[in-house]
């Protein structure tokens, strides 16, 4: 066997199938994780599964934009209480401070940057010995420019939005927000159509192929019917999983791109969103599951 019970788990997380085909199809992708998602979509058990994977850390993620420039942040801590912590939270915010005035190249370079009378380091070290608990800086980002964020649910998810922009600051705040709410909400992977990458799209028309080859009421149909079918759902992918092609959350008749268009012309300039990114807190590091990972390896 070359996958474990974790595993079995973090597949059934990603696609929402139950552990018994989550299990079989590890088994036949040989461990592969990704191999095993497409197993399961070519048997139209499963929908596209996210890279990252359920959230399954604490901590809090931060999100900031001042003086043309914007920064995320994302610290993590073992219990959610601490993320609760108001000196936990001002650490945070000071760390997101430091990023965006000193513009470190990398987490390492982030901790050696001064910070109150020492560093970055030191003060998390502090931290950790006044609320007892680990604490760490998991990642960061910064960009340049005219940017707006939005936090959800106290730093459960983080979102930085990066425009090019001639509209008033109240409209572009307005709409940014709107537009990060967007991502926040419905986690669009790549920004528009030229964003995602070709072999993206070969391998999700691949795995339309195969779905349609294992459905009895298709695999009859002609070639030309079942290409007309996955350029069709290659449409659908691009609706999905590009933020300008979805359904705008506020309004189901326009889309994204058109939300910001309207938004601009109306308030007499241009409006164009340059590039976003999301953080959700804990995505990709797993929690212990005893209980659940017990009852898979029964299964396994």
């Amino acid at each position: 066997m070359n996958f474990t019970a974790k595993d079995v788990t973090t597949l059934r997380e990603r696609t929402g199938v139950g552990m018994k085909a989550c299990a079989d199809a590890l088994k036949a992708a040989d461990g592969d994780m990704e191999k095993a998602i497409d197993v399961l979509r070519e048997k139209g058990l499963a929908a596209q599964a996210k890279k990252s994977g359920r959230v399954a850390a604490e901590g809090m993620v931060y999100a900031m934009a001042a003086e043309n420039v914007g920064v995320i942040v994302e610290v993590n801590s073992e219990t959610d209480f601490v993320a609760k912590n108001e000196r936990f939270q001002n650490f945070v915010k000071g760390v997101a401070n430091i990023i965006a005035e000193q513009n470190p190249a990398s987490v390492e370079a982030l901790q050696e940057c001064p910070m109150d009378d020492g560093t970055v380091a030191t003060a998390l070290q502090a931290n950790v010995l006044a609320i007892g608990e680990n604490q760490s800086i998991r990642r960061f980002e910064r960009v340049e420019g005219k940017c707006v964020t939005y936090m959800h649910d106290n730093g459960r998810i983080g979102v930085l939005v990066n425009f090019d922009s001639t509209v008033s600051a109240d409209v572009l705040t307005t709409v940014g927000k709107d537009v990060a709410m967007q991502i926040a909400s419905m986690n669009p992977e790549y920004l528009d159509n030229a964003s995602v990458p070709a072999s993206v799209i070969d391998h999700e028309r691949e795995v339309l192929l195969s779905q349609i080859a294992n459905d009895p009421k298709m695999a009859s149909k002609p070639d030309m019917v079942k290409e007309k079918m996955v350029d069709g759902r290659i449409r659908k992918f691009y609706e999905q999983n590009c933020l300008v092609n979805q359904e705008f959350i506020k309004n189901g008749d326009q889309t994204v791109a058109q939300y910001v268009a309207e938004s601009a012309k109306a308030a007499g300039g241009e409006l164009t969103i340059k590039s976003f990114i999301r953080y959700e807190r804990g995505e990709g590091i797993e929690k212990r599951q005893d209980d659940l990972a017990a009852e898979i390896a029964k299964m396994v």
